[in-house]
C-alpha cells in the first residue's frame, strides 16, 4: 500500500526545499498543504515566536475512523548546514548529496514517511486512531521546538518518533545533554612591545582544552570542545576567548561528573595565569529518556514488525532528539529508525528501499493501533 514512486518525490521535493533552523517557513507551509489534502486539521503554535523563528511547530489532527487512543507521529523539518541549496542525486535506489550540501534526511526522510503512510492508510480506507502529526522547528539546535511545544494541543499519549539511521531499529535509550559555555578572559598588550604585559586568554584555553577528556569518555558518555572564538588582530595578545561544548551521558551522574571535569579544567588553567579569570555557564538541553522494551509502544512496534515477517530491535543512541523532550513530558515515545546515512555531512545518503521498508512499518503500527481499547 505504500507507494515508492510517491514517496521519492515527496522526499526530493522536501529536501530541495531550504530549511535550515529558525527559517523552516517555506516547507511548514508545503507541509500544511499535504496534510490539509488528507483531512486534517493543521494549526501552527507559538514556538516560533518563542525562539526567533519564521514559523511554530506544525500540529496536525487526523480525525480517527475508530475509537481507539490517538497515536503520535512526529518528525523535525529544520536540517543542519550546509543545508542551502541541497541538490540531490539519484543513483537507482539510492539518493545522495552533490557533495556540496547536506542532503537533509535527517529529517525529511521521517517527514516523508509520515505524509505517505497517513495518505496510503487515508486513501485506502483503512481503519485507523485519531492521528496527531507534530512536524517541529530547530531540533537541530537543542531540541528547541520540541521544548516549546504547545503539549495542550495534543491528544496522543504515545507514539514514534522518525530521526535515526539503522531500518529495522527502535531507539528506545538516548543520552541527556548538557551545553557548556566558557569566557576566558586574560589581558590585552601589545604582542610585540610588551608581551609579558600581556595574559593570552588564548593559550588558558589551549591549555584547558588540552587537559580535558574529550570524544568517547566510556560507552554511555560523550564530550566535545565545538565552537572556539576570540582574538582581535595578531599583534594584540588576545584578552578573550568563548567556547562552546557539550557533555552527554545515558547516566544522570556520568553526564555531571563530565560537566564537571570540563569546567575544573578551565577553572583550573585560568588559575595557573596571574590575571586570568574564566566564567562557565552550563545549561542543561534535555534529559536521557529510557523507554523499557516491554513498554505498550514497543509491544505495539514490534507486533507490527511481525505482521510483515520482520523483526524490530531495540537499541540505544548518541544523540538526543525530540523524543527524549516528549518522554520527558509524559509521553511515551520511540525513535524509529528511516535509513539516512552519514548524516551531519556533505556524503548523506539513504536508500530508497530502506524508507519504504519504515513506512509499511508504520502503516501497520497505524492499523494495529486501531484495535487498541479506548
Amino acid at each position: 500500500m505504500i507507494q515508492p514512486a510517491r514517496l521519492q518525490a515527496l522526499f526530493l521535493e522536501l529536501v530541495q526545499i531550504d530549511s535550515l533552523s529558525r527559517r523552516e517557513g517555506r516547507i511548514a507551509a508545503r507541509l500544511a498543504r499535504e496534510l490539509g489534502e488528507l483531512g486534517a486539521e493543521v494549526s501552527f503554535d507559538d514556538a516560533g515566536a518563542a525562539i526567533g523563528g519564521e514559523t511554530g511547530n506544525l500540529i496536525a489532527h487526523v480525525p480517527g475512523t475508530v475509537d481507539a487512543p490517538a497515536l503520535l507521529l512526529c518528525a523535525h523539518m529544520d536540517t543542519v548546514e550546509p543545508g542551502i541549496g541541497v541538490k540531490p542525486i539519484v543513483e537507482d535506489d539510492v539518493i545522495r548529496s552533490d557533495g556540496t550540501t547536506v542532503l537533509g534526511g535527517d529529517d525529511k526522510s521521517g517527514v516523508a514517511i509520515v505524509c505517505e503512510s497517513v495518505r496510503a492508510c487515508r486513501e485506502r480506507g483503512l481503519r485507523h486512531p485519531p492521528l496527531d502529526v507534530v512536524f517541529t522547528i530547530c531540533e537541530e539546535v537543542g531540541l528547541l521546538g520540541a521544548r516549546h511545544l504547545d503539549f495542550g494541543r495534543l491528544r496522543a499519549r504515545s507514539g514514534l518518533v522518525f530521526d535515526s539511521d539503522a531500518v529495522g531499529f527502535v531507539f528506545t535509550r538516548a543520552p541527556g545533554a548538557n551545553l557548556i559555555e566558557a569566557i576566558v578572559r586574560g589581558r590585552a598588550a601589545h604582542a610585540g612591545m610588551a608581551p609579558e604585559r600581556g595574559v593570552s586568554a588564548i593559550r588558558v584555553a589551549a591549555e584547558a582544552i588540552a587537559a580535558m577528556r574529550l570524544g568517547r569518555i566510556d560507552p554511555e558518555t560523550t564530550a566535545n570542545v565545538g565552537i572556539i572564538t576570540g582574538g582581535r588582530a595578531v599583534n594584540i595578545v588576545p584578552d578573550e576567548v568563548r567556547l562552546r561544548g557539550e557533555a552527554r551521558s545515558h547516566d544522570p551522574a556520568r553526564l555531571a561528573a563530565q560537566t564537571e571535569h570540563v569546567r575544573a579544567c578551565l577553572v583550573e588553567a585560568a588559575a595557573r595565569h596571574p590575571g586570568a579569570t574564566v566564567e562557565v555557564t552550563v545549561t542543561r538541553q534535555y534529559e536521557p529518556m529510557a523507554v523499557p522494551d516491554d513498554a505498550p509502544i514497543m509491544q505495539l512496534v514490534a507486533a507490527a514488525a511481525a505482521r510483515l515477517g520482520r523483526t524490530i530491535t531495540s537499541a540505544g543512541m548518541g544523540g538526543g532528539c525530540d523524543a527524549n523532550i516528549l518522554n520527558r513530558r509524559g509521553l511515551e515515545v520511540v525513535n524509529l529508525g528511516t535509513g539516512m546515512r552519514d548524516i551531519h555531512t556533505t556524503g548523506e545518503w539513504l536508500r530508497v528501499s530502506d524508507m519504504v521498508a519504515a513506512a509499511e512499518v508504520t502503516l501497520a503500527v497505524i492499523e494495529l493501533a486501531a484495535a487498541r481499547p479506548g
